[in-house]
C-alpha cells in the first residue's frame, strides 16, 4: 500500500517529494524475489537490512542508484490500527497505473500519528490538514473520533479542524 507524501499529494494538496512510501507485509521467502526484482548495480538495496526490518518492525529503503530515487519499504505492523487502514485501502489511478493507497480518514490519522511522533511537526500537520480540506465531504468523522482518540492525537485532529474553520467540531 502506497502511503506518506504521494497519498497526501493524490488526496490532499501536492507537495514535492525525496522518496516513495510504501507499507508491506513480506515474509521471509519474500526476500530472494525482493532481491531479484532490483538487481544491482541499476538498484542498490541490502538483504541483510530487510531482514533487519522485518524481525524490528521498521523500514529498509531501495535506490535507484543512477536516477537517485529512493523507495522506502515500511513493515505492516500488527496492530489495530495497521490492520485496519491496510483492510480499508482502495485501487486509486494514478501516474497511468492503479495504487492501493489508505482511505483520507486513514492518511490523515497517520500523518497525525507522524506529527505527535515527531513532536507535532508542522509538515506532517499541513498533510493531514491538506487532505482534510479537500476530502472534507467524504470523510467519516466518527472513524476520525474514534481513531484519533485511541492513537492519542484527538487533540491534533481538533487542531487542524479549528484550521479548517469548523472550531474544533
Amino acid at each position: 500500500m502506497l502511503t506518506g507524501s504521494i497519498v497526501t499529494s493524490l488526496q490532499g494538496e501536492p507537495r514535492s517529494t525525496h522518496d516513495l512510501d510504501v507499507i508491506v507485509a513480506i515474509r521471509s521467502e519474500h526476500v530472494p524475489a525482493l532481491l531479484a526484482a532490483f538487481p544491482r548495480p541499476r538498484y542498490y538495496v541490502d538483504g541483510e537490512s530487510i531482514r533487519e526490518a522485518m524481525q524490528s518492525g521498521g523500514m529498509f529503503n531501495v535506490l535507484d542508484v543512477p536516477e537517485g530515487d529512493k523507495v522506502d519499504f515500511w513493515m505492516l505492523h500488527d496492530d489495530a490500527f495497521d490492520r485496519s487502514r491496510f483492510q480499508r485501502r482502495y485501487a486509486e489511478q494514478a501516474f497511468g497505473i492503479q495504487l492501493m493507497v489508505p482511505s483520507p480518514e486513514d492518511t490523515i490519522l497517520a500523518k497525525l500519528r507522524w506529527a505527535r511522533a515527531a513532536g507535532s511537526s508542522d509538515r506532517h500537520i499541513r498533510d493531514a490538514l491538506g487532505v482534510y480540506q479537500v476530502q472534507r465531504a467524504r470523510l467519516d468523522p466518527a472513524y476520525l473520533d474514534d481513531w484519533a482518540a485511541r492513537l492519542g492525537v484527538a487533540d491534533l485532529l481538533a487542531r487542524i479542524r479549528d484550521q479548517a474553520g469548523e472550531g474544533g467540531a
